[in-house]
């Protein structure tokens, strides 16, 4: 397993960013993020009158917050998960299915999609889907929340249930919350999928182990954002975000990690020219945008490491 940590930096390292947060909003079921693009992350539900920084966000740069998701404080991890997905949604989505949703089902088409996979098979859900438990008919299906209802069990019962599943389910709040690298590592043997709106979009799940994203693509921003700001919780998507599926097979991933890489060499190279041009002309004072070259060549590195990885293992099962 690597080091919990990992999935952090590489987010970091992805979303960093000096565009500046323009509007933001601690909604009742999802918080969003405004900058050069729109962002979720899940609120966490919990009433809090004393944070010390409402008021303060508007016009910080996202390299600044996209740093709290490393909190273990609930809304400050939040409002640093909502930047990362606020900065990572200005890059193009990678190819997958588009999820067109039923009216009042939408935030249950996943399981619609899966479904028929699903089917004499044991599946774990990891959070609580409002309606998930229609399925409970007809599935072998066990649902783990951190405030159980009805039949939910709680947090503990995935150290002994996930490692026999077939395929888990995984809430990306998870991420927020610190507890994904754990139940990435129980699920390693079952078929995966990291799903709902504070899904971040980035090409290295695979090194996770996850086999599907479901993710949201944002179709709307203002009338997300006001549904977001206004206690939506599945109503979103009837109002501006829709799931993407995306199956992580080596193919499919070194396509991402390839669009991706050559996206940002393109920006390294005009960085590296105006760099240069900069300091050709006389200048002594510190290039304006060096933390952009240094998150770029970073982000660069790491797609590198990873598209290599897939690329032996990939050859090596062709051989």
């Amino acid at each position: 397993m690597s080091h919990p940590s990992q999935l952090y930096e590489l987010l970091k390292d992805h979303a960093n960013s000096d565009a500046t947060v323009t509007e933001f909003t601690l909604g009742l079921v999802w918080s969003a993020c405004k900058a050069q693009s729109l962002g979720l992350a899940m609120s966490p539900g919990i009433p809090i009158r004393t944070l010390s920084w409402p008021g303060t966000l508007v016009g910080k740069p996202l390299r600044e917050l996209v740093n709290w998701v490393t909190e273990w404080e609930p809304y400050k991890a939040t409002v640093g998960m909502a930047a990362i997905n606020c900065s990572l949604n200005r890059f193009e989505l990678p190819a997958g299915i588009t999820l067109l949703s039923a009216v009042d089902k939408g935030n249950l088409s996943v399981f619609e999609h899966f479904l028929p996979r699903l089917k004499d098979k044991k599946v774990i859900i990891i959070g609580r889907y409002p309606g998930i438990e229609s399925y409970t008919y007809e599935l072998n299906l066990t649902i783990l929340e951190r405030q159980p209802q009805a039949d939910d069990l709680p947090d503990p019962a995935a150290e002994f249930l996930i490692p026999e599943a077939d395929w888990v389910f995984i809430t990306a709040s998870s991420i927020t919350n610190k507890t994904f690298p754990r139940l990435a590592e129980l699920a390693k043997n079952a078929t995966t999928v990291l799903m709902g709106p504070t899904l971040p979009w980035i090409p290295h799940w695979h090194e996770f182990g996850i086999n599907y994203l479901a993710g949201v693509e944002v179709v709307d921003e203002d009338k997300l954002y006001q549904t977001a700001s206004e206690g939506g919780g599945v109503r979103i998507f009837e109002n501006g975000a829709r799931y993407r599926i995306v199956e992580l097979n080596p193919t499919n991933c070194m396509t991402w990690l390839k669009t991706r890489i050559a996206e940002d060499y393109t920006e390294k190279s005009q960085l590296t020219s105006a760099m240069e041009h900069w300091y050709s002309s006389g200048k002594r004072t510190r290039f304006p945008e060096f933390n952009q070259l240094h998150d770029v060549t970073t982000r660069l590195s790491r797609m590198d490491t990873s598209f290599k990885q897939l690329w032996d293992i990939h050859h090596g099962a062709l051989a």
